[in-house]
C-alpha cells in the first residue's frame, strides 16, 4: 500500500501541488467490483484546500487518473454502519450518497480517522459521524483534542518528505565533484563533514574582524544623536515663535469670514428684494388704465390689455418659499385683486351694453332687407367686437364666472336678434316662392292657392281619355305630385331651385362666419378631426348638445368644442325649423321640387362637413337633409302609389299610359338635375322602384283594356319606354331598357300574327287542316287522296280569295290597326310593315305546302308576292 501511495503522490497529486495523507482502496457496493481509491488530500498552498479524491487504474495501462473530486466542506455526514461489529461498509454523504466497501476494516477506520482529524484542524465544521467507534476517534486524541490534530498532521507530515528541485540541484553538484560519492558513502559524509568545520571556522574569524568597524559605527551614531537633540532644541523655540502667529491668523480669518457671510446674506436680501420690486410691481398708467381706461376706443381698448396683461403676469408670478409670510407682499396681492376685480367688473358691464346696443342697431337695417332675399352683415359688428378678444380671453383666465355671465347674455341678445332676422328672411323667401304678399297670402303650410290643383284623392279617379293629342290628354290626367302640369312648367321649378339655393346660399355664410367669431371673441377651440357617417355626426352632436358644463369652471378643448356647438344652436334655434317650413311649402307647392332640394342640400351639406365635420351648419343641414330625403322617398312612394290606382275608359283606346309619360317627364327632370350630383345613388334607387312600377302597372291595365287590345297597349308603352330610356342613357336602367326592348317586339309580334289570321280565314283553316293530317303520319304527297283535303276542295277555297278579295281584307286590317294604335307613339307605318313581312312569310308557305302535298297539280294562288306588295303600298298611300 505504502508503494503505491508514493506513486499517488509522485503522478497525481504532487503536479497539482496537493499533498497525500491517507488512502483506502474501495469498490461501489451492490455492483459489479470494480476497484478504486479514494485519497484524501490537502493543498500545499495557502488557504488549504481539502478535498476527497477517487482515482482509478486506468483500462489501457498501469498508470492511475483522477477520476472524481469532492471538496471535503461539502461532505455531511460519514456513516460507518456498524460501531461494534467489524464492517467494511461505508456511506459517504456529498450531494447525494455514495456507497463503498474497503479492501479492509483497518484501511477503512483509518481514512475515517483522517477525515475526522482534517474536519476538526481546517474546516471546524460539524460532520456527523455515525455508527463510528467511540474508541477509534478518542485513539486520535491522547492529550487534548489540538494536540492530537496538531501531532497527527505532523506525523503524517514526517512519514514523507519530498525534496524541492533546488536542494536536488544542490546535491547533484556535490556528488558530480566527489567521484566516491555513491560507491563510498561514509568517505563522501566525512569529507562534507571536514568542509563544514572549514566553513564555520571562517565565519568565526570574519565576526570577529568586524568588531573593530562595529566600535566606529557606534560613535558616529552618537555624535548624530547629540546633533538630533540640537535640531530638536531649535524646531521647539520656532514652534513657539509660530504658535503666536497661528492665534493672531485664525483671529484674522474669523473675522473675515463673519464679513463674508454679512455680504452674501445682502446680496441675497437685495436680490429678494428685487426679485418681487421687479414682477410684483404694477405701473402707475397701467393701474389708471384698469381703473379709468377708455373701454370705447382702439387706443384705450389696447392700453386696456396691455395693463391687464401686466397685470395677470403679477398675479401669476411663482413666489419663492417665505414670499407668502411678508406683509407687503400679501397687500401688494390683495390690490392685484381688488384691481382684478373692479376691472372685470368693468368690462362685464360695457360689454354688456355693447351686445344690448348691437341688437337694436342690427334692428333698424331690417325694413331694408324685408324686400330682398338677403340676410343683414354682421361683419361690423364681429369686427367691433373683436378689439375685446384678449380682453375675453384675460377675463376667461382670471375670472371664469363673469365670462360664463358675458357668453349667456351674448346668447340671449343675439338669439332674439337672429330669430327676427332669419324669420322674416324666410317670409321674403315662401313670398318669392309663392308670388303672394305677407299680408294677403292663402298659400303656405296651412293653406292653398289657385296655383295648387287637383288632390290626392281625385287622382286615384283619374282615367284615361280618347285621345285627341298628348297635351290635352295629360293635362287633364295624372298629377304625380299634387299640382297641375299646365300651372307649374320649367320656368317654375327654375325658379323654386334658385330662390331654395339663395336660401342656402345666404344661411351657409352667415352660421360660418358667426361660429368663427364665437371661437375667437370667446377664445374656444373649434376644429376637431371626426370621422364617421353623417348620422354618427348627428348622434355625436346631439349628445354634445344635452351635455351642459360645470359653471364657473374652465372648460377642457372637447368640451369648449361642445360649448360652441350649444352657443350655436341656442343662437340659431329657429334656422332648422324654418328651413323644414319652408322645404314642406316647397314640396306642397310640387312635389318634384324635393329632387331641387336633395341636389342642393346634399351639395351643402358635402361643402359644410368638408370644411368641419362637427359644426353647427354641417348638422343643422345634416338633419334637414334627413327631411329633404324623406319627402323624395315620398314623392316617389306617392307616383308608385297612384300608378297601382290608375283606372281606365272602357270606352275609348288606351294608348300611350299617362304614368308612362310621368316618368319621362320625371327621368328628364331628374337627369338634368342629378347631373355631378353626390346624391346620386339615391336618384338610381328611385328609378329601379319606379320603372319596376311602371312595368307592373303597364301590364295590369293592358289586362283590365276592353276597348284596345292587350298587344297593342303592352307594345306601345314598353316602345315609349325603351326610347325613353335610350334617348336620357340612364347607366342604372340598362336591363330594364333591354327588357322593355324585348317586351315590345314580344307584343308586336303577336298582335301581328293574332291580326293576320283573318283576311284569309278559310284559307288559314284549310292549310292548318292539312298540316294537322301530315302532323298525325300521313305522307305529304297523300294528303290530297283525302276527301276533305282533296284538289277539288283547295281549288274551291283558293277561288274565295282573289287578288281583289285579298286587297280588300287588308284594307279592312289597315283601319282596324290604325283604329287601335294611337297618334302619339307613331307605331302604324312599323306595324303595317310587319304585318307585310309576316303575310308574305304566310304566302309562302302556303305555296310550299301546294308544293309538297299537291304536286304536278297546277294549283296556285290568285295573287302573287308583287301583288302583295303593290296591295300594301296602296293602302298605306291611300289612308
Amino acid at each position: 500500500m505504502t508503494a503505491i501511495k508514493h506513486a499517488l503522490q509522485r503522478d497525481i497529486f504532487t503536479p497539482n501541488d496537493e499533498r497525500l495523507l491517507s488512502i483506502v482502496n474501495v469498490c461501489k457496493a451492490g455492483k459489479k467490483k470494480r476497484n478504486c481509491f479514494l485519497c484524501a488530500t490537502v493543498t500545499t498552498e495557502r488557504p488549504v484546500q481539502v478535498n476527497v479524491v477517487k482515482v482509478k487504474k486506468s483500462d489501457k495501462g498501469d498508470f492511475y487518473k483522477r477520476q472524481t473530486a469532492w471538496a471535503l466542506r461539502d461532505l455531511a455526514v460519514v456513516d460507518a454502519k456498524d460501531a461494534v461489529k467489524e464492517n467494511p461498509e461505508f456511506d459517504l454523504h456529498f450531494d447525494k450518497v455514495y456507497k463503498w466497501v474497503a479492501s479492509s476494516t483497518v484501511e477503512k477506520n483509518t481514512f475515517i480517522s483522517c477525515i475526522w482529524k482534517l474536519n476538526q484542524r481546517y474546516l471546524r465544521k460539524k460532520i456527523d459521524f455515525i455508527n463510528v467507534s467511540s474508541q477509534l476517534l478518542e485513539e486520535s486524541v491522547p492529550s487534548g483534542e489540538n494536540q492530537s490534530v496538531a501531532g497527527g498532521d505532523e506525523e503524517a507530515v514526517d512519514e514523507y518528505q519530498e525534496l524541492n528541485a533546488r536542494e536536488e540541484q544542490d546535491i547533484e553538484i556535490m556528488m558530480e565533484g566527489c567521484e566516491y560519492a555513491i560507491s563510498n558513502a561514509e568517505a563522501f559524509a566525512e569529507k562534507l563533514s571536514r568542509e563544514l568545520q572549514v566553513l564555520d571556522g571562517a565565519n568565526i574569524q570574519s565576526i570577529m574582524a568586524s568588531e573593530k568597524q562595529v566600535n566606529i559605527l557606534m560613535k558616529l551614531l552618537d555624535e548624530a544623536l547629540k546633533e538630533v537633540d540640537q535640531i530638536e532644541l531649535k524646531l521647539s523655540s520656532y514652534e513657539e515663535m509660530l504658535q503666536s502667529v497661528k492665534e493672531q491668523m485664525d483671529q484674522i480669518s474669523e473675522s473675515n469670514h463673519l464679513i463674508h457671510l454679512s455680504n452674501t446674506n445682502n446680496v441675497k436680501l437685495l436680490s429678494e428684494i428685487e426679485f418681487l420690486v421687479n414682477h410684483m410691481d404694477l405701473a402707475k398708467g397701467h393701474i389708471k388704465a384698469l381703473q379709468e381706461g377708455d373701454l370705447t376706443s382702439s387706443r384705450g381698448i389696447e392700453a386696456c390689455t396691455n395693463a391687464a396683461d401686466a397685470l395677470l403676469q403679477c398675479m401669476n408670478v411663482a413666489l419663492r418659499p417665505g414670499h407668502d409670510m411678508l406683509h407687503a407682499v400679501k397687500q401688494q396681492q390683495q390690490r392685484f385683486s381688488d384691481l382684478r376685480e373692479q376691472f372685470a367688473r368693468r368690462l362685464a358691464s360695457h360689454l354688456n351694453s355693447v351686445f344690448v346696443q348691437q341688437g337694436h342697431d342690427q334692428s333698424s337695417t331690417l325694413a331694408q332687407h324685408s324686400v330682398e332675399l338677403t340676410l343683414p352683415n354682421h361683419h361690423p359688428f364681429h369686427r367691433d367686437l373683436l378689439r375685446y378678444a384678449k380682453l375675453m380671453e384675460w377675463l376667461k383666465n382670471t375670472d371664469y364666472g363673469k365670462y360664463e355671465g358675458l357668453t349667456k347674455n351674448y346668447m340671449d341678445y343675439l338669439s332674439r336678434l337672429y330669430e327676427r332676422e332669419i324669420k322674416d328672411f324666410f317670409e321674403v323667401a315662401k313670398v318669392k316662392m309663392t308670388g303672394t304678399t305677407r299680408e294677403g297670402k292663402k298659400f303656405g303650410l296651412h293653406g292653398s292657392s289657385g296655383k295648387l290643383t287637383g288632390s290626392t284623392s281625385s287622382l286615384n279617379k283619374l282615367s284615361v281619355q280618347s285621345s285627341g293629342n298628348r297635351r290635352s290628354q295629360s293635362s287633364s290626367l295624372l298629377d304625380m305630385g299634387n299640382m297641375s302640369a299646365s300651372d307649374l312648367d320649367v320656368a317654375d321649378r327654375t325658379k323654386f331651385d334658385k330662390i331654395f339655393e339663395q336660401v342656402l346660399s345666404e344661411l351657409e355664410p352667415l352660421c360660418l362666419a358667426e361660429q368663427d367669431f364665437i371661437s375667437k371673441f370667446f377664445k374656444l377651440q373649434q376644429h376637431q378631426s371626426i370621422s364617421g357617417t353623417t348620422n354618427e355626426v348627428e348622434e355625436a352632436d346631439g349628445a354634445a348638445l344635452s351635455r351642459s358644463y360645470t359653471p364657473g369652471v374652465p372648460q377642457t378643448i372637447s368640451s369648449e368644442k361642445d360649448m360652441i356647438r350649444q352657443m350655436m344652436t341656442k343662437i340659431f334655434r329657429c334656422i332648422e325649423p324654418e328651413l323644414n317650413n319652408l322645404i314642406a311649402l316647397g314640396d306642397k307647392i310640387d312635389s318634384f321640387n324635393s329632387l331641387y332640394m336633395l341636389v342642393k342640400m346634399s351639395h351643402h351639406v358635402w361643402t359644410a362637413q368638408n370644411v368641419d365635420p362637427a359644426s353647427f351648419l354641417s348638422t343643422t343641414l345634416g338633419n334637414v337633409l334627413v327631411t329633404v330625403k324623406r319627402n323624395f322617398d315620398k314623392c316617389i312612394s306617392n307616383q308608385m302609389k297612384q300608378m297601382d290606382e290608375v283606372k281606365i275608359s272602357k270606352k275609348s283606346k288606351v294608348g300611350i299610359l299617362p304614368f308612362v309619360a310621368e316618368f319621362e317627364e320625371f327621368a328628364a327632370l331628374a337627369e338634368s338635375i342629378f347631373k355631378n350630383a353626390e346624391r346620386r345613388g339615391d336618384l338610381d334607387k328611385a328609378y329601379i322602384k319606379l320603372i319596376r312600377a311602371v312595368f307592373v302597372s303597364v301590364e295590369k291595365v293592358a289586362n283590365e283594356s276592353q276597348k284596345t287590345p292587350r298587344d297593342v297597349v303592352m307594345m306601345e308603352n314598353f316602345h315609349h319606354i325603351f326610347a325613353t330610356l335610350s334617348r336620357l342613357k340612364i347607366s342604372c336602367l340598362e336591363a330594364e331598357k333591354k327588357e322593355a326592348k324585348q317586351k315590345y317586339t314580344e307584343h308586336l309580334q303577336s298582335y301581328v300574327i293574332c291580326s293576320l289570321g283573318q283576311p284569309l280565314e278559310k284559307l288559314n283553316h284549310f292549310f292548318e287542316g292539312v298540316e294537322a293530317r301530315v302532323a298525325q303520319g300521313i305522307r305529304e304527297e297523300e294528303v290530297s287522296y283525302q276527301l276533305a283535303f282533296n284538289k277539288q276542295e283547295l281549288r274551291k277555297v283558293i277561288k274565295e280569295y282573289p287578288g281583289k278579295e285579298v286587297k280588300k281584307g287588308l284594307d279592312n286590317l289597315y283601319k282596324k290597326v290604325d283604329k287601335h294604335l294611337c297618334e302619339e307613339e307613331n307605331l302604324l307605318q312599323v306595324v303595317w310593315h310587319s304585318m307585310q313581312d309576316e303575310f308574305i312569310r304566310q304566302y309562302k308557305h302556303f305555296e310550299g305546302l301546294i308544293a309538297r302535298c299537291y304536286p304536278g297539280s297546277g294549283i296556285t294562288m290568285e295573287f302573287t308576292i308583287q301583288d302583295i306588295l303593290d296591295y300594301c303600298s296602296s293602302i298605306a298611300q291611300s289612308h
